[in-house]
C-alpha cells in the first residue's frame, strides 16, 4: 500500500462468507508472502469492509484462510483505531468482563450480548513485515478478540451460551440470509 492513502480506495469488495460456511471455521494460515498479493488482499478487505459498514474484518470472512485483519473502529471514549494486522496474535486479554452488544459481518443483522475483556494486546506485523502491537480498550478490545477469534476459526456466537446462543442462532437459522449460506455449505 503506499503511504498517505485511504484504505480501501484502490480495492475491491469482495462477497462476504456467512454462518454455515466451513471458511469460518477452519483456522488460517501464517502469512509466508509479503508481496503484492498481500497488499491487493489487504486492500480489498479494507473495500469490504466498508460497503458492508463493519469496523473490522478477518480474511477469512471473505474466504481467504491467511491470518490477516483490517480494522477501522472506535474505542469508547470514540477515538478512531485504524490499521491491519498480519499474523496477529492475541497475546493479553485481561481486565474486568462485560457482556456488551456484538455483531459480525458473516451473520448480518444478527447481534447478542457477548462477553468479552475490557482490555487487549494484539501483536502481528504490518502489510511489510514490521513489527506492531495493538491495544485496545473497550469497544476496540472486543474488536480485537473478535477479529483473532476468526482466524482461529471462532465466531462470537461460541462465547454465547444458554438462551442467548439459542435466540442468535434461531434469528440466523430465520434471516433472510440464511438460505444463501446454506447453500453455500452445502455446496462444499
Amino acid at each position: 500500500m503506499p503511504p498517505r492513502t485511504i484504505p480501501g480506495t484502490t480495492g475491491r469488495p469482495r462477497p462476504l462468507r456467512l454462518l454455515g460456511d466451513p471458511a469460518l471455521t477452519e483456522p488460517c494460515r501464517e502469512v509466508t508472502d509479503f508481496d503484492d498479493g498481500l497488499a491487493r488482499l489487504i486492500e480489498d478487505m479494507y473495500a469490504t469492509m466498508y460497503a458492508a459498514r463493519g469496523v473490522g474484518l478477518a480474511a477469512n470472512q471473505i474466504g481467504v484462510p491467511l491470518r490477516v485483519f483490517v480494522y477501522d473502529c472506535p474505542d469508547d471514549e470514540d477515538r478512531r483505531h485504524l490499521g491491519h494486522l498480519v499474523n496477529p496474535r492475541l497475546v493479553e486479554a485481561d481486565g474486568p468482563v462485560f457482556r456488551g452488544p456484538e455483531g459480525c459481518l458473516s451473520l448480518p443483522g444478527i447481534e447478542a450480548g457477548t462477553p468479552r475483556h475490557d482490555h487487549a494486546v494484539v501483536e502481528g506485523v504490518s502489510v511489510t513485515g514490521e513489527p506492531r502491537t495493538v491495544t485496545g480498550t473497550g469497544f476496540f478490545a472486543r474488536c480485537l478478540q473478535h477479529e483473532c477469534d476468526h482466524l482461529d476459526g471462532g465466531l462470537y456466537v461460541d462465547h454465547l451460551t444458554g438462551l442467548r446462543r439459542r435466540r442468535a442462532l434461531r434469528a440466523a437459522a430465520r434471516a433472510p440470509w440464511a438460505a444463501r449460506a446454506v447453500a453455500v455449505d452445502s455446496g462444499r
